[in-house]
């Protein structure tokens, strides 16, 4: 649990792929949490072009700038094209959400470099370790 303190902490921009301009929906509330406590986020969604009052970009390989962690809220057969993207981007961090996980994609991920979350919810993490402290 030491890393994903140490991910979270040293993270200033978050990408969320999947990210929904729908408040009902996950993606946004964990979104908008992670913005009230201070992270950059970008969304990444083709269908919308602004969520959050932040401009929407339709992939990963469109978003200027560096990426600390890749905030994956897509169904696991998507993960292994986000992580490829996440790799060409020198991302951090790749995070699947509670429910995503695809074991070969992180094997890539961490040989590439990229630390690697699965199947927890970075709005939990971020929760409990800040009351931890």
């Amino acid at each position: 649990m030491r890393r994903i303190g140490e991910i979270l902490h040293s993270a200033r921009t978050i990408a969320v792929v999947g990210l929904s301009g729908k408040r009902y929906r996950p993606s946004y509330g964990v979104s908008e949490y992670m913005k009230r406590m201070g992270y950059r986020i970008i969304p990444v969604n083709p269908e919308e072009t602004e969520i959050l009052g932040e401009k929407c970009y339709p992939d990963l390989d469109s978003i200027p700038g560096e990426i600390d962690i890749v905030d994956v809220f897509r169904r696991p057969e998507f993960v292994p094209e986000i992580v490829e993207a996440a790799i060409r981007k020198k991302a951090k961090a790749i995070w699947m959400q509670e429910g995503v996980m695809h074991e070969e994609a992180a094997r890539r991920a961490e040989e590439a470099g990229l630390a690697v979350v699965m199947d927890r919810c970075i709005l939990k993490e971020h929760r409990r370790l800040a009351y931890a402290s």
